[in-house]
């Protein structure tokens, strides 16, 4: 049987790296904690099964994208969006008009992403939201530079055909 003190020096260490991860993929600091403890607590339920694993590293990697995914998917996932909206739209500079149009720009191309296959959403969210490298990427995604390369692709082509045909050529 797995006792605490073995559980911490397996799991904890790990620690680090799930949140770069969890961070990554949902793009905020508490969410990305809330998914760790979430993971944690799940891992210390099945400890017993736990022990038979080879590679705790790549095991934890695991189950914390699928958490992230879930999350994502999740009506929980969407209530930071007001606030991005908020950051992205509003500039000391802008007349209150300008100010509304923006946010209303930001909205669209939230919802456009919304709509995108979810791993474009994902690579797209990570390179463009969280500043993350091709290799990073690859890490988090377990995808292959060529793969992401093509995802980013399309979903900026979707986004641009979006944004023309709702604005034309601003």
């Amino acid at each position: 049987m797995m006792t605490a003190e073995d559980f911490k020096c397996r799991f904890l260490p790990l620690h680090p790296k799930l949140y770069r991860i969890a961070f990554a993929l949902v793009g905020n600091a508490d969410d990305a904690e809330d998914i760790l403890q979430e993971t944690y607590s799940k891992l210390w339920m099945k400890r017993e099964e736990l022990e038979a694993v080879r590679n705790p590293e790549a095991f934890c990697v695991t189950w914390v994208k699928n958490c992230c995914l879930d999350y994502l998917r999740s009506p929980r996932a969407n209530r930071h969006e007001e606030d991005i909206t908020e950051a992205y739209a509003l500039r000391a500079d802008s007349s209150p008009e300008r100010n509304a149009e923006e946010k209303e720009k930001i909205r669209n191309i939230q919802k456009w992403m919304q709509r995108l296959p979810e791993k474009q959403q994902q690579v797209l969210r990570l390179q463009s939201f969280e500043d993350c490298s091709m290799e990073e990427i690859a890490e988090i995604t377990g995808l292959n530079a060529g793969n992401i390369r093509t995802l980013l692709s399309r979903a900026r082509k979707t986004l641009k055909e979006q944004f023309y045909k709702w604005y034309g050529n601003e």
